[in-house]
This record gives C-alpha cells, sequence and structure tokens, in this order.
C-alpha cells in the first residue's frame, strides 16, 4: 500500500474528514518560504529574436529551419537591473520592476535535414506592483519564474531566428522565515507493496522513523 492506496489509517495525508481541530497534537516551528505576495503576466510575444549558440551537432548545414523553442531545463530565471520604488501613499506596496532573463533551448533542422539544439534567451522587462513588506533582518526576495513555449519562427541571420511566442511569468515576493504552524504529528508510513528481501538488521527495523520530542511539562526556571 501507500499513503493512498488501500490506507485508512488516519495519520495519513490527505482530505481533513470531520472536526479538523481532531488530532492535532502539538505547534511546531518550521524554516519555510513564505511566499507574501505574486502576479503573473500571460502574453504572446512577436519578434524575439534567438541568437544560438551551443549548437549540437556543431557546424549544421545552413540555412537553418525552426522547429520550435522552450524553456532550458535545469535552468533558471534570473532576475537583473531590479528596483522596488516604494509607494507613498501605501507603505506597504511598491512599484517592482526588472529584467527577467529566460534560457532557452532551440530546436532546428540543418539544410541537410539533420536535426539540432542549441541554446539561447530571451529577455523580458516588468513594471508591476505588489505588496512587499517592510525592511527587516530577515531580507525579502524578489523571484520570479517562466514557461517560454514557440513553433512560429525564421532563419534571420547566422544562427539566429526571429520567432513569436506564449510567455507566462510568475513574479514573487518571498522571505524563508520560521513559522509557528500546528500539527497532527507524525504520519504513519504503510509498508510498500513490493517488500525488499528481509536482511539481518538487528535493532534497525525496530527504530523508530523519526525522533520523539516529547518536551517537559513544566519549562525550567533559572
Amino acid at each position: 500500500m501507500s499513503f493512498y492506496i488501500n490506507n485508512t489509517n488516519p495519520s495519513r495525508p490527505g482530505p481533513v474528514m470531520g472536526n479538523p481541530l481532531n488530532g492535532i497534537c502539538e505547534k511546531i516551528l518550521i524554516e519555510t518560504t513564505k511566499v507574501f505576495d505574486a502576479c503573473v503576466s500571460q502574453s504572446t510575444e512577436t519578434g524575439i529574436v534567438l541568437a544560438v549558440t551551443d549548437l549540437t551537432p556543431a557546424s549544421p548545414a545552413t540555412p537553418l529551419t525552426f522547429i520550435s523553442a522552450v524553456n532550458a531545463p535545469n535552468q533558471d530565471v534570473t532576475i537583473s537591473d531590479l528596483v522596488v520604488d516604494r509607494l507613498e501613499s501605501c507603505p506597504n506596496y511598491a512599484n517592482v520592476s526588472a529584467n527577467i532573463t529566460i534560457p532557452v533551448l532551440v530546436n532546428y533542422r540543418d539544410a541537410d535535414g539533420v536535426l539540432g539544439t542549441g541554446t539561447s534567451s530571451i529577455t523580458v522587462s516588468k513594471n508591476v506592483v505588489l505588496y512587499v513588506p517592510q525592511p527587516s533582518v530577515t531580507p525579502i526576495n524578489i523571484s520570479a519564474s517562466a514557461v517560454f513555449s514557440s513553433e512560429i519562427g525564421s532563419y534571420t541571420a547566422e544562427n539566429t531566428f526571429t520567432v513569436t511566442g506564449c510567455l507566462q511569468v510568475i513574479i514573487r515576493v518571498t522571505a524563508v522565515v520560521d513559522v509557528l504552524v500546528p500539527s497532527y504529528g507524525y504520519p504513519v508510513i504503510p509498508p510498500c507493496h513490493a517488500a525488499p528481501v528481509a536482511s539481518a538488521c538487528p535493532g534497525v527495523f525496530e527504530m523508530p522513523l523519526y525522533p520523539t520530542a516529547s518536551g517537559p511539562v513544566n519549562s525550567p526556571r533559572f
């Protein structure tokens, strides 16, 4: 079984049934990234120039025929020229402007019919109004994520395409904080369907999965 297969144990993740206060046993402190505000921008971008580098295979026969362009895998969106300009009438809000650069993977076919790929990037400017908390010891971070997709484009110069694509950008105001939350305690992890063959591991399988933190009833006094 798993958390969700043939498992009726109440100590498992899933929808809350009945009174949500039943079963809460402690307050726990967790370190997490808190999102104070976010917004999404969706647009169709035309005339995007993609200068392609790191062509694979190298030295393709030109002209190249554009196939598609998408986000480059395992590469982060970056923010530059960030300006946070607080609004005098609403001190907790600000005009947030920045240049957002999205790494792009370009797929093409060369003049000999050989498929290839190359890397490029697009940079867009965004200016939005967001809730930005007042300065504190914990720094506020402005981050962005993006999705880009294009299947319309033409070869316009050496190793260069001009394309039209769909772009979605999400901008977030975040901070790494400690948050106190109510908890139902640790989950009960059920056995897998295909359990491994048991081996001689004296004492290991009897150990609890998680450390126990049942603190003293009365706090110490100094």
